[in-house]
């Protein structure tokens, strides 16, 4: 098992040219490496052929890492990225369909543990800064959005919120964080149609801070910038940033988790996801 966790992380390493540094803490669905003298931190979601979808054991290991990097004195800035060509297509849909199976009581309370399984990135007490190399989709652009403090999107990165064409309610702070970024109104316009965005479109939105050929690299110029301020200076500010953003974030998770443990047991929930794993449009009855 040793030997194979080593062989992911050279060939991520391979992928990201610019992390060669360190290799450590590497798992076979998260991977850490380190870049600067270990100031910066790559993390990358590995599922690649699942598209990095979100899941439990995903979640456990990004949670693992998360905590051991707090403790790293060294650390200035982190990245979050995706192997492979998505950054997230968002949550498994077999497990979607076994919370379909499941009761409204425990999908409350499992849907609050899976939330901040992916929130705890807000917990780095470092800037991270999210390289969205491809789709960022569900669940996936919430990690993007809630787990970030900066986004640099890849030109050809499709992002979007696509829950309510699941005949699912958004979840994992959606509902928080998107209105705050880019204005209640583009968020209703975004969650209650579902629609994907380009790059150039979520820049004009404000949901990226930029879009590039090459998102790893502007990811990294970033990071170094950061890393030129003073250390007090910008962990205070992260602070004072993330302070506002979490006034009522736990009533928002809250409120998500309940709302879509309503949704679970309905059939349109069941046909959203059914009509996606075989790839032809859902036929939503209202109930």
């Amino acid at each position: 098992r040793n030997m194979a966790l080593v062989k992911v992380s050279r060939n991520l390493l391979r992928r990201h040219p610019k992390f060669k540094s360190q290799e450590r803490n590497n798992s076979s669905l998260v991977t850490t490496s380190f870049q600067d003298e270990g100031q910066i931190a790559l993390i990358t979601l590995n599922n690649p052929g699942k598209l990095n979808a979100l899941t439990e054991p995903m979640g456990d290991e990004l949670t693992e890492q998360v905590h051991q990097l707090k403790t790293n004195k060294d650390l200035r800035a982190a990245i979050l990225t995706g192997a492979g060509k998505a950054f997230s297509a968002g949550g498994d849909l077999d497990w979607l369909l076994a919370r379909h199976r499941d009761t409204p009581e425990n999908n409350f309370e499992i849907m609050l543990k899976f939330y901040n399984r992916f929130l705890v990135m807000r917990e780095l007490p470092v800037p991270v800064i999210g390289a969205i190399n491809g789709p960022a989709i569900g669940a996936g652009f919430c990690l993007a959005l809630g787990g970030t403090d900066i986004r640099v999107a890849h030109t050809k990165a499709k992002m979007g919120l696509t829950f309510t064409k699941l005949g699912l309610h958004p979840g994992m702070a959606a509902t928080h964080f998107l209105p705050q970024i880019a204005g209640p109104q583009v968020a209703a316009d975004l969650l209650l149609t579902g629609r994907l965005v380009g790059s150039e479109e979520a820049v004009r939105l404000g949901l990226v801070a930029q879009a590039s050929d090459s998102c790893a690299d502007t990811s990294l110029q970033i990071a170094r910038d950061i890393c030129k301020s003073a250390p007090v200076s910008v962990s205070t500010l992260l602070k004072t940033l993330r302070n506002k953003q979490n006034i009522n974030l736990d009533q928002s998770l809250r409120r998500e988790s309940e709302a879509q443990a309503e949704c679970y047991p309905t059939n349109d929930l069941k046909e959203g996801v059914t009509a996606l794993q075989e790839k032809r449009k859902p036929i939503f009855k209202g109930d």
